[in-house]
């Protein structure tokens, strides 16, 4: 076995699932740099790594070193040192201030950091504040060596050891060698495939009821991410055995602690054995609880006739249908009311004529959607202020692993009335915190389109409600004149009805362009970005046209999009400065996508920005539009993974945004993704424009699969026994 020391100068690729990268190394003796591939987890630019493998000889890309192993070093020559500084690996210096401590100080530097700091005050650019900064940043980092160093027998790189410190301290270790498998429940950012490994290099029995408890939960929050509130019980044992590679039976003991713990709650009221995460099992039975509760204790029914219908209708200057005049007449007298309908049949339209009859009855409104852009939207169709369901609440930074709001049951929303906007998007969880801060006795109506993908988040919140049956529902099934006039509303609905489309009606708005092999497909989406749409429509190709995709791998997925589109509509020019982490490259000028929460700098998951400024220092500026204006975000390098390039995203991350212009790139390689449900939501994020590229064959199949995955829940079900134990009474 061959071993090769180097510093880490670019990572060409890296996949966060498994940790398998491809990395450009300098090595000395080696006039080029070294590509070296395999599995590095938590690599960092700057780094220097003591490598052992073997050489391979790869027949496209040459000669590779394929790691075996690996251990991270301390940076010991002048080069190193200042790599390791500029990497953004210590807050407060980027590769501008680099390069000028290592002009000061050369290789004392690291010596300087760890004695006697202040020196850093004779450069330029450094005063008190940064170097206390700089100060802190680079004390925890020496703390964390001791973590970093027993860490790396087991192959885990330097970030993980810094996650690890912030949690427990000086007693990380003392942790680590008692369960590691408690970071996969305590610390951010470490699920349980990462302290799998460190426990199974430690020598922990692959038995261990430590290992299958956590398993255990690991496949239950897996489940979550699919959609599911619960699993059964038979299904959670299969796939944790999968998972484990044990047999069931020891299994069903770590079931058995993890029920006596109250981590997991079991519900035998169905028939079977639902096991549920608690916070799912208790969101879950309260959100049944107080939907009930809002729908009995309405403060009181008010009166509306015809003609205050007729007298809202001309304030507003709209005709209603019979729908919308339904959906005034239940907001009158209900404590809780549904609206659903698909594009062109007026919510909006309803949305309005509800705000001036509640305006008529000194009622207070406040109106809220999940996302920053369908708040957007809400705001500018009618006229008053929306915001984000999170601001409505409150929301604060996680405490403990949990969201903390400000508005709750024992704090409820002040107003008489809460409108909200895209419930489909809504999950579990979040409508939990929603009900429970409604008062008794206010009003509650949620508007959403039932047909669209379910939320990102686990539960068909929107759709289980509409079929308890308890509450009432108005649905908006009327396309109105003027939306007729839209191709894309018309079509829209014919996808929703398992009807085929129609195509390229002259002088419409919805087109489809007939490409059969998927690297022509990838050109003809380029070439109608860059050049043909915007020639045709005179508009920007950034600002204006938004590329949807199925899937996020492949030559048509969202990873290679993003790389070909930044490539062609934002290429590197002198005057542009970039940032590369890991595998990606941001660039000043980038249309970026928030692809986590982040609470505390109030961006959330699917809020998309452009990047305005990247300093010397590695500081990114991202400025996100916001419901009434724009708000300017700062990134330090290493949080830089909360970003993706978004000028192509999947459709799932589209829900709650509509665009000018969508492309959408339609082919049989999206086979598991075809479903009628995801075209269908694609198609309704274009306001103006809408162009599929791919092949009749893909759009077929897509139209006729209805057989979207139904997600474990019980909230129907929860519903009607809340109103059937009401009505026994």
């Amino acid at each position: 076995m061959v071993e090769l020391e180097g510093t880490v100068e670019k990572i060409t690729y890296y996949n966060q699932e498994n940790g398998f990268a491809v990395v450009k190394l300098l090595v000395k003796d080696h006039e080029d740099l070294v590509t070296a591939v395999g599995y590095f987890h938590s690599l960092e630019v700057g780094e220097v790594v003591k490598l052992k493998g073997i050489w391979t000889m790869h027949k496209e890309y040459g000669y590779q070193f394929k790691v075996d192993c690996y251990e991270t070093l301390m940076p010991a020559t002048v080069k190193e040192i200042e790599n390791y500084l500029a990497s953004g690996v210590i807050r407060g210096i980027g590769p501008a201030t680099a390069k000028k401590i290592i002009e000061l100080f050369g290789d004392k530097s690291l010596e300087v950091l760890a004695t006697s700091p202040e020196e850093l005050l004779k450069i330029p650019g450094i005063g008190n504040k940064k170097l206390e900064m700089i100060t802190e940043s680079f004390s925890q980092q020496q703390a964390t060596r001791e973590i970093m160093l027993f860490l790396q027998q087991y192959g885990i790189g330097p970030s993980v050891g810094v996650k690890i410190y912030k949690n427990y301290k000086d007693k990380s270790i003392e942790v680590l060698k008692e369960n590691p498998y408690r970071l996969a429940d305590e610390v951010y950012g470490i699920g349980f495939k990462t302290a799998d490994r460190i426990a199974q290099s430690m020598g922990i029995a692959r038995d261990s009821i430590e290992r299958l408890c956590a398993g255990l939960k690991y496949t239950m929050y897996k489940s979550a991410d699919e959609g599911h509130v619960y699993l059964p019980a038979e299904e959670l044992l299969y796939k944790a055995s999968q998972l484990l590679n044990v047999k069931k039976e020891p299994l069903e003991q770590a079931f058995l602690a993890l029920e006596e713990k109250e981590d997991i709650v079991v519900d035998r009221a169905w028939g079977r054995e639902d096991v549920y995460l608690a916070a799912f099992y208790y969101s879950e039975n309260a959100v049944a609880r107080r939907l009930f509760l809002l729908a009995a204790m309405v403060d009181k029914p008010l009166d509306i006739s015809e003609e205050d219908i007729d007298k809202i209708e001309e304030r507003c200057n709209i005709k209603l249908a019979k729908r919308q005049r339904e959906a005034l007449e239940k907001a009158a007298e209900h404590g809780v009311l549904i609206i659903t309908g698909g594009p062109g049949t007026g919510k909006t339209t309803t949305i309005q004529s509800l705000l001036e009859f509640f305006k008529g009855h000194d009622l207070k409104v406040a109106l809220a959607a999940p996302t920053g852009r369908a708040a957007k939207r809400m705001a500018e169709a009618t006229g008053m202020e929306a915001k984000t369901i999170h601001r409505l609440l409150e929301y604060s930074a996680y405490e403990e692993g949990s969201l903390a709001f400000g508005k709750d049951k024992d704090n409820p929303l002040a107003e008489d009335v809460i409108i909200i906007d895209e419930v489909s998007m809504v999950d579990i969880i979040l409508m939990y915190h929603l009900v429970s801060a409604v008062r008794l006795g206010a009003r509650l109506i949620l508007v959403g389109d039932k047909d669209q993908l379910p939320s990102v988040g686990p539960g068909s919140v929107l759709r289980e409600i509409i079929e308890s049956e308890q509450l009432p529902v108005v649905v908006l099934d009327e396309i109105f004149r003027q939306a007729k006039e839209s191709m894309i509303v018309v079509n829209a609905h014919r996808i929703n009805k398992g009807y085929f489309p129609y195509l390229n009606v002259k002088n419409k708005d919805f087109f489809f362009e007939q490409v059969l092999l998927p690297k022509d497909i990838l050109q003809t989406v380029l070439d109608l970005v860059k050049t043909r749409l915007p020639r045709y429509q005179n508009l920007d190709p950034i600002e204006d046209i938004q590329v949807l995709t199925p899937m996020k791998k492949g030559l048509l997925g969202v990873y290679n999009l993003n790389e070909s589109l930044q490539a062609l509509l934002n290429p590197l020019e002198p005057h542009k400065k970039e940032l590369h982490f890991r595998s990606h490259i941001f660039r000043e000028g980038d249309k970026v996508m928030q692809v986590k929460n982040n609470y505390e700098k109030e961006v959330f998951n699917g809020d998309l920005g452009r990047i305005t400024k990247i300093d010397e220092e590695g500081r990114v500026l991202v400025t996100f539009a916001d419901a009434w204006q724009e708000r300017e975000v700062v990134y330090q390098a290493q949080e830089m993974e909360e970003l993706s390039l978004a000028y192509a995203i999947s459709v799932h991350k589209s829900q709650g945004s509509e665009f000018p212009i969508v492309i959408m790139p339609i082919t049989t390689q999206h086979y598991v993704m075809l479903q009628r449900n995801l075209l269908y939501t694609a198609v309704t994020r274009a306001k103006k424009l809408m162009v599929l590229v791919g092949t009749k064959e893909a759009l077929t199949i897509a139209i006729q699969n209805n057989k979207s995955l139904r997600r474990y829940g019980h909230l129907r079900d929860r519903l009607v026994q809340e109103f059937s134990q009401a009505i026994s009474i």
